[in-house]
């Protein structure tokens, strides 16, 4: 028999989300997907599920659900949320066996903006243009694509657990470095100096942020010579600058396209890491060519194999992780 997980308790902002809906921006569809890929892929990959095996993301509201019918096989991930198992802590990194009428509590915790949680094979909710993925204000996903409320019975793929318990992991570590960016398309469009005077700025995360767009706080931009542009695509990471010279950086549920110039985008391999940056946070940018950005890249995916290892998994193979795009990002505009 196969368990389910029932709502007891969700803050606003947590969905159901698999790698995102690929192929569609073309038609204006949104991808959604993961804030955090790195914690998406290391909830997963905890489990041994695919790839794109569809995970709960917990905001910074919370989540409560309670294991039902049988136990359920599950696996968290992602910034340090406080994580529990029936009042014991078992997070921010770990997978266990969840017993039916267990508790498990996810809440904020010393930092970090969102947490994955995964269960054996993946939620099991039909896909909707062939994702599980939810986007919010096109009502696209699971449940009519809104976020989980009180009531709502997440069905689990198996009730396999790939190991034995492993908890209290630490959280994937992003460290504390500047943001690295490359050169926008529209970098031209700004005053001369602007885009090497990124460097040196240093911005808050506005209260207004969410899985659209990161607000940014503090210095403005100039521009050369106006702000409008034909739209075009945009790529998760890429931050634009609207006509007061407020930037913001468009994270999973960005528009397919944008008429605002584009000074420069966030590397595919520090998007967890800006993922996971709370409003009131510092941030700072660090400029960055192509040849740094597949290193970075390169050593995340390390990072993420580093993981899997510590954690032990019986019968999961963490190289076939190293071919599976574990980072989303730039990938976005070719398959679009």
């Amino acid at each position: 028999m196969t368990g389910h997980l029932v709502v007891v308790q969700a803050g606003p902002g947590v969905t159901i989300q698999d790698r995102g809906r690929r192929g569609l921006m073309r038609y204006g569809v949104t991808p959604a997907g993961p804030m955090d890929a790195a914690a998406h892929a290391l909830a997963n990959g905890l489990l041994g599920n695919a790839a794109d095996a569809a995970v709960v993301e917990v905001s910074l509201g919370g989540l409560t659900l309670r294991a039902e019918a049988a136990p359920v096989p599950l696996a968290f991930a992602g910034g340090a949320f406080d994580i529990r198992v029936d009042g014991r802590i078992v997070g921010p990194t770990g997978r266990l066996l969840l017993p039916p009428g267990a508790l498990l509590s996810i809440r904020a915790g010393a930092r970090g903006a969102y947490a994955c949680l995964a269960v054996a094979d993946g939620i099991a909710v039909a896909p909707v243009l062939g994702s599980r993925s939810t986007h919010i204000r096109s009502r696209l996903g699971p449940f009519g694509g809104r976020g989980l409320v009180a009531g709502d019975v997440l069905p689990v793929g198996s009730s396999r657990l790939a190991g034995d318990d492993r908890t209290g992991l630490p959280a994937l570590d992003h460290g504390d470095r500047p943001i690295r960016i490359m050169p926008g398309p529209q970098a031209d469009l700004f005053a001369d100096g602007e885009l090497d005077r990124l460097d040196t700025l240093d911005f808050d995360i506005g209260a207004r942020s969410d899985r659209m767009a990161l607000q940014l706080e503090g210095p403005r931009l100039r521009h050369r010579a106006g702000h409008d542009i034909v739209s075009d695509g945009i790529v998760m990471g890429a931050i634009q600058v609207p006509g007061d010279g407020r930037p913001f950086v468009l994270m999973a549920d960005r528009q397919p396209t944008g008429g605002y110039p584009k000074i420069a985008c966030v590397i595919s391999a520090d998007l967890p890491a800006l993922a996971q940056k709370r409003p009131g946070e510092t941030l700072r940018f660090t400029r960055v060519d192509a040849a740094a950005a597949a290193r970075a890249l390169a050593e995340r995916r390390d990072a993420l194999r580093a993981a899997l290892a510590q954690a032990a998994a019986t019968g999961l193979d963490p190289e076939a992780l190293l071919f599976a795009n574990l980072i989303g990002g730039v990938v976005d505009a070719l398959d679009d």
